[in-house]
């Protein structure tokens, strides 16, 4: 046995490079495998993007334009003579804008938010009933809207005041006050329940945008966050808050939406929704120059309160007439109600608005 095994190791070192060859030859194959057949094997990787096409059916869903009058010569059916029916006005629905990024939540779902602050029972439903029974009620209103229209799949969300105008000037005589981070955290826990949005509202008081949006910042850079800014209470004028209706121009609006910009980019995150509430000419200024950019959605809320026809007529005159991208309509359980015989709006009669809200909040 031990000569064979002599004989053995003597056949190796004779003929060395044999074995090498037989070595390299497998590593090589291996190695042309992996480069060549795996790479095969392995799904392509594809990048996201935007599908345009049906971005923009749905703007033009939202815009609702009924279907154009005939026009021309025409013989009138009284005097048997030709006529000239004039075109119908060009509807300035949908807006053209720039394409969102990939991610965007509008137009391709509807938001349904309650609004209010969790310290109040007058501002709002969030601080008028417990917690469970608020979302409870949310979810009623998120069904209705699934069931009014069925193609656009309606998201809750929980619109939070974050920073409120108050009536006293406070420490530094700006006449809002902060909320604690505990509350807004309260607000994005009770969001998550339902798996719901987060809207952040601003109240500036006699502040501005410039000074309290970065302040929120470390919520903003969560995905499920959103912000609002609320111009009744933008008292650049130096009034109290509520004793007139405060104002944003264009330039507050795009130093916010560039903030958010920079937020989304820097993140990479899905896009921003900006809500601007608005219920007078005055509210908002220079609407032509509001910029929407591929980071960030801007809706226009009608804010008012009263009988449905007052809303309809307010609606057409400030959110209508000066269109920006997306628009939005509050509804006021108590307010909207406060005539005799008035009731609140039915998701199937917004339905009917031109252009159709995309945005509905519930107060």
């Amino acid at each position: 046995m031990k000569k064979k095994a002599e004989k053995k190791g003597t056949t190796w070192k004779k003929n060395p490079w044999l074995y090498i060859g037989i070595l390299f030859f497998i590593f090589a194959a291996f190695i042309f495998y992996k480069v060549v057949y795996s790479k095969k094997e392995a799904p392509e990787k594809t990048i996201p993007v935007l599908d345009t096409a049906l971005y923009d059916l749905k703007m033009k869903e939202l815009a609702n334009i009924l279907p154009p009058k005939d026009t021309g010569l025409r013989i009138d059916p009284k005097t048997k003579q030709p006529v000239l029916v004039a075109a119908p006005k060009l509807n300035p629905w949908p807006v053209a804008t720039v394409y969102p990024n990939v991610g965007a939540i509008l137009p391709f779902h509807r938001i349904v938010a309650y609004y209010g602050n969790f310290y109040s029972t007058k501002m709002g439903v969030l601080g008028e009933y417990p917690e469970d029974q608020m979302l409870a009620k949310l979810n009623e209103e998120v069904e209705k809207w699934k069931i009014a229209d069925p193609v656009t799949p309606p998201i809750p969300a929980i619109h939070y005041i974050a920073v409120t105008a108050q009536g006293s000037p406070g420490a530094d005589g700006k006449y809002r006050f902060r909320m604690p981070d505990d509350q807004i955290e309260k607000a994005i826990r009770v969001a998550g329940k339902i798996n719901a949005l987060v809207f952040l509202d601003i109240q500036v008081g006699l502040s501005n945008l410039q000074t309290e949006v970065p302040l929120l910042e470390k919520y903003l850079k969560m995905p499920q966050v959103h912000l609002a800014v609320d111009p009744e209470f933008s008292m650049k004028g130096g009034a109290k808050p509520g004793t007139v209706i405060g104002t944003y121009d264009a330039s507050d609006i795009n130093f916010t939406a560039d903030y958010l910009a920079k937020i989304v980019k820097e993140n990479n995150l899905p896009p921003k929704i900006l809500i601007v509430h608005r219920f007078t000419q005055n509210m908002v200024t220079n609407y032509k120059e509001i910029k929407p950019l591929p980071e960030v959605q801007i809706v226009m809320d009608m804010d008012g309160w009263g009988f449905q026809a007052k809303k309809i007529s307010t609606y057409k005159q400030f959110i209508y007439k000066e269109p920006v991208q997306f628009t939005g309509f509050k509804l006021f359980y108590k307010n909207d109600i406060l005539e005799k015989g008035t009731v609140l709006f039915t998701p199937e009669q917004l339905l009917k608005l031109s252009p159709r809200p995309i945005y509905i909040q519930y107060q």
